[in-house]
């Protein structure tokens, strides 16, 4: 979601332009928690409609077959609400929500420009692709993955707020002084599997670091509640190292990502995106279950540096977590020093490259 709000600020700051926001009300098709963007964007005083549809799973299973069943309610409130708002051009950011979007699009004639964020052709972009009349690409190296005469280096939006230090709410969370910190996130969705690897080793981390662990705002499993039990029960002298939240604010975790000496999170490549710019190391835990591989792809591309590791999912276990954290903090500046080369890999123009490229669509179609 990081990208389309860069983009949203954007074009906000150049003016002219009205903004509709597709997105999902729900964060999954399992789980009830309201989505991220059903929460932000109409704070933002952004039109928000949520659309229901359903999505293309690798094995075949019950939740698989009814998530199918959805996906022509989701082209009939696409082209409803397409018909109904009019929009001059579709901006997709990619995902099985933007699939029925951009087909009720092409059958109204509104011209498409579609974003790839990973360093991998997506699934949904890989069908948006052919509806699209540009590609906008976040890697060098994904290029040759599109068609010539459609694709363009555009690099990944990042928003401004990850430049921001709010040293107010940094001084709110009383960590000591004295210690490193460590980030732990699963992005805003959280990661249960990371979740409870974490609750599990943290009396020990905590000695050694401050921790803040964004674990998500999902309900499913409720990690946030069962992690507020467990600082509860940790001894009275650590429990001031440890901050644990659902979510935070852009600006917020800009703030913590430009304190922390480590993050520790999945390998989403807006993340990675943010990481690499601010220089950080981290211990990188890909979801093993996307398309192509795509997390641990995004992940090989920034240990490469040696900025970062990985630590497999399947072979996570808490002993070797906390084994890796305190390798990395023993040679912190060791990684720190490989890390600051990640910088030269982030555009920072890719939110006006995109608007530029929407303002050509517009012209020439």
């Amino acid at each position: 979601m990081t990208p389309a709000l860069a983009v949203i600020d954007e074009l906000r700051d150049q003016g002219g332009w009205k903004i509709l926001f597709i997105g999902r009300k729900h964060a999954s098709e399992t789980d009830k928690a309201l989505s991220v963007e059903s929460e932000i964007i109409p704070k933002m005083g952004i039109k928000f409609v949520p659309i229901t549809t359903g999505r293309v799973y690798r094995e075949i299973s019950l939740l698989a077959l009814l998530s199918l069943t959805k996906i022509p309610l989701g082209f009939g409130q696409s082209l409803y609400n397409l018909l109904k708002f009019r929009p001059q051009v579709i901006l997709s950011f990619g995902g099985y929500l933007s699939v029925p979007v951009v087909l009720a699009g092409w059958l109204l004639g509104i011209p498409i420009v579609s974003h790839e964020q990973t360093t991998v052709k997506g699934l949904a972009t890989r069908f948006n692709e052919v509806f699209s009349k540009k590609v906008a690409v976040s890697w060098p190296n994904t290029i040759g993955s599109f068609s010539s005469k459609k694709v363009v280096l555009s690099g990944n939006p990042i928003r401004q707020a990850v430049f921001k230090n709010h040293q107010q709410f940094w001084e709110s969370l009383g960590f000591a002084q004295s210690l490193p910190l460590i980030v732990v996130t699963g992005g805003n969705q959280g990661s249960h599997v990371i979740n409870q690897i974490i609750g599990k080793i943290l009396p020990k981390i905590l000695i050694k670091a401050n921790v803040f662990h964004q674990c998500g705002h999902l309900i499913s499993f409720d990690d946030f509640q069962n992690l507020k039990t467990i600082k509860k029960q940790l001894p009275v002298d650590l429990r001031s190292h440890y901050q644990v939240d659902q979510y935070i604010s852009q600006e917020a975790l800009g703030t913590l990502f430009d304190k922390a000496d480590l993050i520790i999170s999945r390998a989403g490549i807006n993340t990675l995106t943010e990481l690499l710019l601010l220089g950080k190391p981290a211990v990188l835990i890909p979801y093993p279950y996307q398309y192509q591989s795509e997390q641990i792809k995004n992940a090989q591309m920034v240990a490469d540096l040696g900025m970062a590791e990985i630590l497999m999912e399947k072979e996570l276990t808490p002993n070797r977590l906390y084994n890796l954290i305190i390798r990395m903090l023993g040679n912190i500046k060791v990684y720190q020093k490989k890390a600051s080369q990640g910088k030269k890999m982030v555009r920072l123009d890719a939110a006006k490259k995109i608007v530029e490229i929407l303002r050509e669509v517009l012209v020439r179609y």
